[in-house]
């Protein structure tokens, strides 16, 4: 008999996650975690400039750092690991991030129906409340395949 998985966990959860792929070649990091919302770190590097002369993040990995934030708050809502794509995910950029400053990213999953979840967060270096980036997203959860009839 198999026993079930424990609930899923973001911390134990990103020491897998951020060691391969995109998000681990962008070195994003755990930070903390509620019951439906992650933060997550993306360190600022030289190599992840969006202009040569002005040492602040591009844009792309600050979407990145976000989507992954946004996923892993819709597994820790679940308290799953299911696969979920993202559908839409909408930045709204307030401004630049700060020169050689860390990006933060805080998603908040607010809502899941019977095949979507809905997202919200927040971007910011040194202030919270001083953002860089508001987001709103929507996500497709698949909880089987359609052609097994199971996940």
């Amino acid at each position: 008999m198999v026993s079930p998985l424990p609930p899923f966990d973001p911390k134990v959860a990103s020491n897998f996650l951020f060691k391969h792929g995109h998000v681990g070649w962008l070195g994003l990091e755990f930070v903390s975690h509620g019951e439906n919302w992650v933060e997550l770190k993306l360190p600022w590097r030289e190599d992840l400039l969006g202009e040569e002369d002005r040492p602040i993040l591009a844009s792309g990995p600050i979407v990145s750092l976000m989507d992954m934030a946004s996923g892993i708050s819709i597994w820790t809502t679940m308290k799953t690991f299911t696969p979920v794509a993202t559908l839409d995910l909408r930045v709204d950029y307030q401004r630049p991030a700060r020169e050689r400053s860390a990006v933060f990213g805080r998603a908040e999953c607010y809502c899941i129906t019977r095949s979507a979840a809905f997202v919200r967060g927040i971007a910011y270096d040194d202030d919270i409340d001083d953002p860089v980036a508001h987001i709103a997203g929507t996500f497709m959860t698949i909880s089987k395949d359609p052609r097994r009839g199971k996940l």
